[in-house]
């Protein structure tokens, strides 16, 4: 699975170095999360952590205009770019990885709470449990990034965010303990960050990229 993991992400990051960095930083924050708030099942921690990892690998079958369009999508083009889970779930399995729990976060997290999400439309708890919480890390790190045509929140300023859509756009119970996560483990303010993740007994390294605010 490592290997197949690393040709997704050296793909990706060919493609597009914005989305490369931001699915590096959603694994990231994928493991502090469950350092903190430990799963009972260490697999099911190292699934959810390379989950978060490749959650956007689908960006790679989109046409590089739209990934790095610096202004608001048009109504086509948001079409196209709302394919990305599905195109995510095909390359993955084009690598012949089945884990469920990959598939899931992949496929699934960009479905909302209250069911207006993409691409089934999931409501609730329909909605698997990794995707759920991998949907708001995506968010949160989405807010703090400086875009070309928007300077990121400030950490307060997406933890309010993420508290106002609790229950509407995300799980509440998720977003609660996401929340009581130090700011330290939110935010680096080091420029580099290096983890280590056990998959399969291999490490993989994910180097995780922060501003300081």
């Amino acid at each position: 699975m490592l290997n197949a993991i690393n040709r997704l992400l050296i793909r990706l990051s060919v493609k597009d170095r914005e989305t490369f960095g931001h699915v590096l930083r959603v694994g990231a924050l994928a493991q502090c999360w469950t350092s903190y708030y430990e799963m009972p099942v260490q697999e099911d921690r190292q699934a959810f952590i390379v989950g978060c990892c490749v959650h956007d690998v689908g960006k790679i079958l989109i046409d590089s205009a739209i990934l790095r369009k610096t202004s608001k999508l048009d109504r086509d083009e948001w079409d196209v770019m709302k394919t990305h889970p599905e195109c995510g779930e095909k390359l993955l399995l084009e690598q012949q990885m089945t884990d469920s729990r990959l598939l899931d976060i992949v496929k699934f997290h960009h479905e909302r709470w209250d069911g207006k999400g993409y691409p089934m439309g999931l409501q609730g708890e329909d909605i698997p449990a990794m995707a759920r919480m991998c949907s708001i890390i995506d968010a949160f790190d989405a807010m703090i990034s400086d875009r070309p045509y928007k300077e990121g929140m400030t950490i307060e300023q997406a933890k309010e965010e993420l508290a106002v859509q609790s229950g509407i756009q995300f799980d509440e119970g998720y977003v609660r303990q996401f929340l009581s996560l130090p700011d330290p483990m939110l935010y680096d303010p080091s420029p580099v960050r290096l983890e280590q993740l056990a998959v399969e007994g291999t490490l993989f390294y994910v180097q995780s990229f922060r501003r300081g605010k």
